[in-house]
């Protein structure tokens, strides 16, 4: 009896994602990272926004995920969402410096919207915004390979995370964000 009992407990937790019992001592506006070009990005400033942070690798096999980011962007800046990209060394696939970043999205795939300085993503010295991630949402939020996707909704919170293999304009993410936004 004890056994059903401990296999129901196990079983339901895994139905139940970890932001449900998330504390969030602090949201997603309580932070900032530094951009790609120096300057301070006060995620304050995207309050009321739905925000897709994907972290990002110039020499990744899902580098091509910048065209859809890009039409992402595109589409729904006007309605609230924020593309952030946040181009990472942590999977050993990003470039040196921050300016070859800038070039290397600039000419191969015309992108303006958002991106932070090259960044940690995962481990102890991730960017406390990934570290927050983690301890609100679980294992899920944690970074498994270049282009995982965290997605904020307007309260601050995480609302879903998507896993590199998940295209940025898949029917998954659309339907996520159109249901926040």
């Amino acid at each position: 009896m004890k056994k059903i009992i401990f296999i129901s407990l196990i079983t339901c937790m895994f139905f139940f994602k970890s932001s449900a019992m998330a504390n969030y001592e602090k949201i997603f506006y309580d932070f900032s990272i530094e951009s790609i070009n120096g300057e301070i990005i006060d995620f304050d400033d995207y309050k009321n926004k739905v925000v897709l942070i994907v972290n990002t690798a110039s020499y990744c096999g899902f580098t091509k995920q910048y065209d859809d980011l890009q039409i992402l962007w595109e589409k729904y800046k006007s309605k609230g969402l924020v593309v952030l990209g946040v181009p990472s060394n942590s999977f050993n696939q990003e470039k040196k410096s921050n300016s070859e970043v800038k070039e290397f999205c600039k000419v191969n795939f015309d992108i303006n919207f958002p991106l932070s300085k090259i960044t940690d993503v995962k481990g102890d010295r991730a960017h406390d915004l990934f570290k927050w991630a983690k301890k609100n949402y679980g294992k899920s939020a944690i970074p498994k390979w270049n282009f995982h996707k965290i997605l904020i909704n307007k309260q601050g919170k995480i609302e879903d995370t998507f896993t590199s293999f998940t295209k940025p304009t898949s029917k998954k993410i659309i339907s996520k964000i159109e249901e926040v936004l």
